[in-house]
């Protein structure tokens, strides 16, 4: 008996410590950030103390004390200091003191052992238990942990959503157009399901569209390149690729590692490069006058910038220039980031190399032939032999080019806006890298010829055995493309390329440098077609090319250091690729390379993937995510409003769904939560402006995008077209005028063309459509996670003046001109639009504005089109709910 009433003491003094104990994450980093950190945080760490970094926060500090001695708050300065009765020595300097609660929970936390825990966000989700809510547990796991929310907040849940609601709300959500009429019918009409109505439209193309267009604004997709002169890119494939990646649902874990490294798979197909111009999207300079080398790291850095925001919600451009302020990224860690995007082929000239080649039908099956032919013939060297063939034949990449000729006698190597050169006069020359050539047919030369004369290649020595001879022809084309067949001796050799000519002065420009792979299979029947095939595929027009990512290789790879300060003209130690230990812990993963990297974010255990992934789809439906800050779940970050929630939905994406972004956005749309009524008292409202808690369905202003697809769509004149180049749709004339050293027009389409989704039309980054920028999206310079909504006259001015929106209610006129009278013509334009008749006073108010544009002299149809724009401007028309 004694020992069970021993036992019960120690029960109840555990639970007693266990409800004094402070959490560091709960009650002390909020202290930290808030008033502590601008002067000892991540950068600035004033007497030698800083709070971001645990080691930081536990040294001695320049006064010899220590700010933080576990167990003994007496002991430790930081408290001396916040109790200090002389204002000029306690801390907050120059600023309000803590309160006497704040300064309790410190010395309590010091007296528990100071225990220092990552933020939440960086440790790896669990999943938690699904509550049980008034003795139950709900249907769908969402609503259990919504609904114990609301329990504990004295709130219920609002009633279902009408269906018409619901059918509008679900059709732009997963869509960005309102449902089909059959589809829409069918499930008014009680034809078809709820969740029938989600899978239907998770099935349609318009869904891949849709998704697409939100990730355009990740990607920073655009139809140029940037800067002054902002030339055009034709990068539309990886446009469409994303297109055809949500719509195949292919699990977001090959999403993610397709954009960042599909270029390093093995045996990679033409969709996996296209994939890569996730990151060729970065903007690009060309102009004379300007440091190449500038604007290639410039682009770098974006890469980093871009990646770790987009699929880790984490700032990292101050890291650029110091440690992180607020989490404990270092400086360096940001530079090991750094070098794995550091070592690929593109340069930031005009050629926007590298380019993946996409060649007619028929050379396309001479291609198909050749792989054929290495799949059966390599053998053991099958991979390496498809891979250095399609850089050779598909991108012309990797090539040598003037930086790492060696060995430079008379040259001159000039960085130009177009490309890098070196100018040969006679008898100047140059060696390439040093290797063994026993493998390699042919050198491929990108010269420009300036004057008659030849190019000899020569063994060991500018004097040595000449092997191969070009000769150089002024009147050729700019860039002539030379291949020269070579037969070397095996073991280690350089080659040396020589001019000769009669004439002194510069003779020919050499831009890069190529090896062409031996063809296995030389002596089997059937070689001569293949290497016929490979001279026309050599010689063959593009249909299409696309700037893609490849890795550089042999000479070409460059050395990686920490920027002092992030300049980039101030080199600092040297560092390879690596991740932050805040993100790896004691694993010290190897990576190596942007594939290494791609997957080690979709790792099991990696903590940020599957939650800002599972944050961006439940922001798209509701408006605002569990974490409010899209861009930054790190520690100065929003507070999530349902984190349980939150990591719930992460092990499900990256577990049992298995990285599927419609079963993600499947299991949202269906429940209880998301179908709610989005209507609010005003207490709730009050309460809860944004809908954080969730007591409410989601009510959202519709994208620039979704506002004109909508107006086409019920107007009937939305082009069901997709993929293929940017289009222009009628805008105000004159707005290229203004941007520099251009020639290029806007030219209007003419056709189906001028009525397509928003997400095809044209994009120039220095002019964005007015009808995009008005409705608040971005020109695309950086990546942007989250759009600020704006409500302003412009926008107003844009729908009821614009020559699309005044075309569409045109249109709309047109539909309800046969019927009888001017109120079946108004209950038809609601039903067209909004797909329900008119309330008697929305009957009244449009009576009378027809009768008064009829009286202004305008005709029935004139008068019919006002009342169409006057609709097209309501707040229902332009909101999901």
């Amino acid at each position: 008996m004694q020992r069970l009433v021993w036992l019960f003491v120690m029960v109840v003094l555990a639970a007693c410590q266990e409800e004094r104990a402070v959490s560091f994450n709960e009650h002390i980093r909020p202290i930290f950030n808030e008033k502590c950190i601008g002067c000892h945080g991540g950068v600035k760490q004033a007497g030698g103390f800083g709070l971001v970094f645990r080691e930081n926060a536990l040294r001695k500090t320049e006064s010899g004390k220590f700010a933080i001695v576990p167990g003994q708050p007496g002991r430790s300065e930081i408290i001396a200091r916040v109790r200090h009765e002389d204002e000029a020595l306690r801390m907050p300097y120059d600023a309000k003191p803590l309160s006497e609660a704040e300064i309790r929970l410190l010395e309590t936390w010091i007296d528990e052992g100071a225990e220092w825990e990552e933020h939440w966000a960086y440790q790896p989700p669990v999943k938690p238990e699904v509550p049980i809510v008034n003795g139950k547990q709900p249907l769908h796991a969402i609503d259990a942990f919504v609904q114990a929310s609301l329990v504990e907040k004295g709130l219920s849940p609002a009633p279902a959503a009408q269906k018409r609601e619901l059918l509008r709300r679900v059709g732009f959500d997963l869509t960005g157009l309102p449902a089909p009429d059959a589809l829409a019918d069918a499930f008014l009409n009680d034809l078809i399901s709820y969740e029938a109505l989600v899978d239907s439209l998770l099935a349609r193309p318009s869904y891949g569209e849709h998704q697409a267009a939100k990730w355009m604004e990740l990607a920073r997709y655009a139809d140029s390149r940037g800067y002054e002169r902002d030339r055009p890119r034709s990068i539309w494939r990886y446009r469409d690729w994303v297109v055809a990646a949500f719509n195949d649902d292919l699990p977001y874990a090959d999403f993610v590692t397709h954009q960042l490294a599909g270029d390093l798979l093995p045996e990679p197909t033409e969709d996996q490069l296209v994939a890569t111009g996730f990151h060729r999207n970065t903007q690009s300079n060309g102009e004379g006058g300007t440091e190449n080398e500038e604007y290639r790291v410039a682009a770098v850095i974006d890469r980093v910038n871009t990646t770790w925001e987009v699929f880790q919600g984490t700032t990292m451009a101050c890291v650029q220039c110091h440690a992180h302020p607020y989490d404990p990224i270092t400086h360096e860690e940001y530079y090991t980031s750094y070098a794995l995007f550091n070592n690929t082929v593109d340069h930031d000239h005009v050629t926007e190399a590298p380019l993946l080649r996409t060649l007619y039908a028929a050379d396309e099956a001479k291609y198909k032939s050749l792989q054929d032919w290495l799949r059966e013939h390599a053998e053991a060297e099958a991979k390496t032999q498809l891979r250095e063939w399609r850089e050779l034949i598909k991108i012309r990449e990797p090539r040598l080019r003037p930086d790492v000729f060696e060995d430079v006698v008379g040259g001159v190597f000039t960085a130009r806006a177009d490309e890098d050169f070196l100018y040969l006069s006679p008898n100047n020359s140059f060696a390439l890298p040093r290797r063994d050539f026993s493998d390699v047919a042919a050198l491929h030369l990108d010269i420009r010829p300036m004057a008659a004369g030849s190019l000899e290649v020569r063994l060991d020595g500018p004097e040595g055995a000449v092997i191969a001879e070009q000769t150089l022809d002024k009147d050729r084309q700019r860039f002539p493309h030379a291949r020269l067949p070579i037969e070397v001796p095996g073991g280690t050799h350089a080659l040396y390329i020589v001019a000769r000519g009669e004439k002194d002065g510069k003779i020919v420009a050499v831009n890069a440098i190529g090896y062409e792979p031996k063809l296995p299979g030389a002596k089997e029947p059937g070689v001569e077609q293949i290497e016929a095939y490979i001279a026309d595929l050599l010689a063959a027009e593009d249909s299409i090319t696309t700037p893609v990512m490849v890795e550089t290789s042999g000479p070409s790879r460059r050395k990686n250091h920490l920027f002092e300060r992030g300049n980039w003209l101030v080199h600092g130690k040297e560092v390879t690729g690596g991740v932050p230990k805040l993100l790896d812990g004691a694993k010290q993963t190897k990576v190596e390379n942007r594939l290494d990297f791609a997957r080690w974010l979709t790792s099991p255990d990696q903590p940020l993937t599957s939650r800002v992934a599972v944050n961006r789809a439940w922001a798209q439906l509701f408006g605002i995510g569990l974490v409010a800050t899209l861009e930054d779940v790190g520690s100065q970050g929003a507070k999530p409003t349902h984190r349980e929630l939150l990591d719930y939905l992460a092990t499900e994406f990256s577990g049992p769904l298995e990285w599927s972004t419609k079963a993600l956005l499947r299991q949202i749309a269906l429940s209880d939560t998301y179908k709610q009524s989005s209507e609010a008292g005003p207490q709730l409202l009050a309460r809860d402006p944004n809908n954080e808690l969730l007591a409410r369905g989601p009510r959202k202003r519709l994208s620039a995008e979704e506002i004109r697809d909508q107006a086409l769509a019920v107007s009937g004149l939305l082009s069901p077209k997709r993929g293929g180049p940017g289009v222009m749709p009628p805008q105000p004339d004159g707005l290229w005028n203004n941007i520099p050293y251009s020639d290029i027009e806007w030219v209007t389409s003419t056709g189906e063309d001028r009525y397509r989704r928003a997400l095809y039309t044209y994009l120039r980054r220095s002019s964005i459509h007015p009808g995009m920028t008005t409705f608040d999206a971005s020109n695309r310079e950086l990546c942007l996670s989250r759009r600020t909504i704006t409500n302003t006259p412009l926008q107003a001015l844009m729908t009821l003046n614009d020559p699309a929106y005044l075309e569409v209610a045109d249109k709309l006129a047109d539909k309800v001109a046969p019927l009888p009278d001017v109120p079946a013509q108004i209950d038809g334009l609601y039903q067209l639009m909004l797909r329900r008749p008119a309330a008697p006073e929305e009957q009244r108010i449009l009576s009378t504005l027809y009768r008064k544009a009829y009286a202004e002299g305008q005709d029935s149809h004139e008068a019919l089109t006002v009342v169409a724009t006057a609709l097209l401007n309501i707040d229902e028309f332009l909101t999901t709910s």
